[in-house]
């Protein structure tokens, strides 16, 4: 099985998202998506910090050809990130495709995945692969089902770097082991609004957890947004660290919807207020920032599971959310945009999507 014959070109994404942003699944008004990596490294390589030119090369065209040969998707794609421009390699990022040190890495690197967006397989990343498996709402076992299938059937295809007593060896020590890391993406706007947001998180590290940005390590928290997952992959199974993260995330949409019913209860006029002024500045606003349309969107996501606003699909705001992202409106526009073109861009985007529904 080949890659499919016609190259996918990053325009074709543009106006689409993955399966993972369609608001449904378990959990689905407070649990955006729930995804699973595994590092993995091809035996007898180097680690790519000390891998010259040369075996970065030789890396790239051996695991490519061996994820043709694995037929894990009918509809893969195979992009080489080193003949896109780094205005591409940002939508990639923006879509979850790959990650931020990938698209800024050196030499020969790719990334294969299908239609659904579901699958993404990063060559030449941190590690050698980087598989990852995305879906929406609360579906962690259901990520791990696939995700275990398509390890399988490369492991066939590759001889993984593993050790007897330590599991499987990857570039970044915290990865050892398992090589697994398990993530939760939730959108948490009330409890930042009753400032419970801190102690939540506070019993959620001491369990091993890590609570992150929308793009993971080292990004900031915006649009209420926030990726829940496991510390270390050392010492525990794959079905052991989902156990952990399973037992949490119910309790922590538990405090959420407390917090929606508490503002309900005890100010309701100025929540709606907040909510529809939100909904209006979508409307009607001539330029918005980056920063403002995660604070907007993430009101008006609320208040439509609140069932303030009835006339919004959560698939469309979930798309937004990243539709309206510095890369997306650069690949809609079909050029490179200042941060005063882009806001006012990204205005008339929204406007356009709002006067559609």
């Amino acid at each position: 099985m080949n890659f499919q014959a016609t190259p996918m070109k990053i325009s074709d994404l543009a106006d689409n998202t993955g399966e993972w942003l369609r608001g449904t699944g378990a959990e689905s008004d407070i649990v955006i998506s729930s995804r699973i990596r595994l590092a993995r490294n091809v035996a007898r390589f180097p680690f790519l910090s000390r891998a010259n030119v040369k075996q970065k090369r030789e890396l790239e065209e051996i695991v490519r050809n061996k994820i043709k040969e694995a037929e894990i998707t009918s509809d893969l794609h195979y992009i080489n990130l080193a003949n896109i421009d780094p205005v591409e390699r940002l939508f990639l990022v923006e879509r979850h495709l790959i990650s931020r040190e990938h698209a800024g890495g050196e030499g020969e690197r790719g990334v294969a995945f299908g239609k659904s967006e579901t699958i993404s397989l990063m060559v030449n990343e941190v590690d050698h692969l980087r598989i990852q498996v995305i879906r929406s709402g609360f579906e962690l076992k259901e990520a791990w089902k696939t995700i275990d299938d398509v390890d399988n059937k490369l492991e066939k295809k590759l001889t993984y770097a593993y050790s007897s007593r330590f599991g499987y060896l990857t570039a970044c020590p915290t990865n050892v082991g398992t090589g697994m890391r398990a993530s939760v993406m939730l959108h948490l706007p009330a409890l930042g609004m009753t400032h419970h947001i801190e102690k939540v998180f506070n019993a959620v590290m001491k369990l091993g957890l890590v609570v992150r940005g929308l793009y993971g390590e080292g990004t900031q928290v915006s649009g209420d947004l926030y990726q829940i997952s496991n510390q270390f992959t050392l010492g525990k199974s794959e079905p052991e660290i989902i156990e952990i993260i399973e037992s949490v995330i119910p309790r922590i949409t538990s405090y959420e919807r407390m917090a929606r019913k508490a503002l309900i209860a005890e100010s309701r006029e100025q929540l709606e207020d907040r909510i529809w002024r939100s909904y209006g500045m979508l409307k009607v606003a001539r330029m918005i920032s980056s920063e403002e349309i995660m604070h907007l969107l993430s009101q008006v996501r609320m208040g439509v599971n609140l069932g303030i606003i009835n006339n919004i699909e959560m698939k469309t705001l979930n798309e937004l959310f990243i539709l309206t992202l510095p890369g997306h409106l650069q690949k809609l526009e079909g050029r490179e945009l200042d941060s005063q073109q882009r806001n006012i861009i990204r205005a008339a985007y929204v406007r356009k999507r709002l006067e559609e529904i």
